[in-house]
């Protein structure tokens, strides 16, 4: 097994994630098989009870685990399906030492950081290395170096390099190399004392990945790699793209990072084929048509905080050839202004996911406004449940038809707690979580899009649709087109008389990628185009 260790330095949110995403890309097209995964070194067990605004994104794994938003660009950039091995918390590592302290595995032993906590992470990588049929393991390193809570993760990693052998190890790292206006040049020195704070762990890198808004002269390259002790050809610019992360592996392959990680690693391999990744691009950056679609959330505010559906409408609009254009409208405002107000003309609406009272009335308001106006709508997970609740309370005459999550004493919860749920305090990894099972009802929408009768998809939720209310939705023409057999859950939704409307419970937007877009948001954006050729 050969091993990629990306580190970050000097500021956060650099692209570690999109650097090395961009590094499977290219290793993969050379015919090596390719998995990653991410080590963050906050204290919490998962992202599962952040806020988005404090962390972005959940990205929902198969198996359940809720992880980095990152996992979400690993699993679009290469065809690695991932787990919870993939990704480790503090968090966990500590809660892994501590419960083997009380069980007495340590023999009564003084637990220590060195080497009971490092010897924590070190095992992940061995089980990851142990159930993983792949030629390379990427390991990102959240965080930056110096951060005292990272220290630890990054001295495992001096310890692994040694013990699987150096030559089976390739250390890059990511930092910024800021233009300073007033100054006219661009400044070394920040990715200079970076790698030096990383040299006094012991880690000296192989490869330095400049995060520049402009080209790098050769006397920048030279300067860096002198001081950095790196051969120059092994310092890269990874300069800002124009218009999609997806140009991300083809500015890195400029550099020919791919063949200087793989003689690093003593590979030989031939050199990537990009021809499909470029075409892809090409369809992303120059599409013949161009629709607006209204995502209205509750996290608006926060770019990172519906990552995957903005990245799935890249993936749909390319498959359509089509750019779309995101008009992103918090639902608190509907609120306040109606949904005409701020949605106004749009060839398309998406409701996402989400938790909790606010902006729901904004979001029932604009599912009132897609159906009624025959606007093409798409609802995720939240989505789907004020869908119903939007139905009963218009179409049912169940006036005050809500969720059990938002009013404990309605009288007709539409939508409420799942069962299991019941009784559990517990917060963290306790909804239903990972990948569920639908059966598709022929004839419908749903079976049209995606082809098949039945589909795994990923689930987030404690709520859902109450089975007591629906024959009564049935019947007044609330089409449930998919559900999961052997819990009984109502997985799909939709109207058969009108252009577009469909909501599911699940996150279809986790098992979207280029050249893989998800059925139904690549529906939504061919029905949206449908809509503007009408309107």
């Amino acid at each position: 097994m050969k091993y990629i260790f990306v580190t970050g330095g000097v500021v956060s949110s650099l692209g570690k994630g999109l650097a090395a995403a961009s590094i499977g890309t290219l290793l993969e097209r050379c015919g090596l098989k390719v998995t990653l995964q991410k080590f963050d070194p906050y204290l919490n067990v998962d992202p599962g009870t952040m806020s988005p605004f404090q962390h972005g994104e959940v990205y929902v794994l198969n198996d359940g685990a809720e992880t980095d938003l990152d996992l979400g660009h690993y699993e679009r950039f290469v065809h690695c399906s991932l787990s919870r091995l993939n990704n480790l918390t503090s968090g966990q590592v500590f809660e892994s030492v501590l419960r083997k302290e009380r069980r007495g595995d340590y023999l009564g032993k003084t637990v220590q950081y060195i080497p009971h906590v490092t010897d924590e992470i070190k095992n992940r990588l061995y089980e990851v290395t142990e159930k993983s049929d792949v030629d390379i393991i990427i390991t990102e390193i959240g965080g930056t170096v110096g951060d005292m809570e990272g220290h630890i993760f990054l001295e495992a990693l001096r310890q692994f390099a040694l013990e699987v052998g150096r030559d089976n190890v390739c250390f890059i790292h990511v930092t910024l190399l800021p233009y300073i206006k007033a100054a006219g040049e661009m400044k070394t020195k920040p990715t200079q004392q970076s790698v030096a704070k990383l040299r006094e762990i012991g880690i000296q890198p192989d490869v330095i990945i400049c995060r520049t808004e402009y080209d790098m002269s050769e006397d920048e390259r030279r300067k860096i790699a002198m001081f950095c002790n790196v051969e120059a050809k092994n310092v890269i610019a990874f300069r800002d793209v124009k218009n999609t992360i997806y140009e991300c592996p083809l500015d890195l392959s400029q550099d020919k990072i791919d063949r200087i990680v793989t003689r690093r690693l003593g590979l030989d391999v031939p050199a990537p084929n990009l021809a499909d990744w470029q075409r892809y691009v090409g369809r992303v950056i120059s599409p013949s048509h161009s629709i607006r679609i209204a995502v209205v959330g509750k996290y608006i505010a926060l770019q990172d905080a519906y990552k995957s559906i903005y990245e799935s409408f890249t993936h749909a609009g390319a498959e359509n050839d089509a750019r779309v254009e995101i008009l992103r409208i918090d639902a608190e405002e509907i609120e306040e202004k109606g949904a005409e107000a701020m949605i106004g003309s749009v060839d398309g609406i998406l409701v996402p996911g989400g938790f909790g009272d606010r902006g729901i009335e904004g979001k029932i308001q604009t599912v009132e406004y897609a159906r009624t106006k025959g606007i093409p709508f798409l609802g995720i997970c939240l989505g789907m449940q004020v869908a119903v609740i939007e139905y009963a309370r218009h179409i049912c005459g169940m006036d005050d038809a809500n969720s059990t999550e938002f009013d404990q004493k309605t009288t007709h919860p539409v939508i409420s707690l799942q069962e299991e749920q019941k009784g559990i305090k517990a917060m963290g990894a306790t909804m239903r979580l990972g990948a569920y099972k639908a059966l598709i009802r022929s004839g419908t929408l749903a079976h049209k899009l995606y082809g098949k009768d039945s589909v795994t998809e990923r689930h987030r939720h404690r709520y859902e649709f109450n089975p007591a209310y629906r024959d009564e939705l049935e019947n007044a023409g609330l089409v449930i087109s998919a559900v999961n057999d052997e819990h009984g859950l109502v997985e799909v939704v939709e109207l058969p008389d009108h252009p577009f409307f469909i909501a599911c419970q699940y996150h279809p937007e986790f098992q979207s990628a280029p050249n893989r877009a998800h059925p139904l948001f690549s529906g939504l954006v061919s029905a949206a185009l449908e809509h503007k050729s009408h309107s």
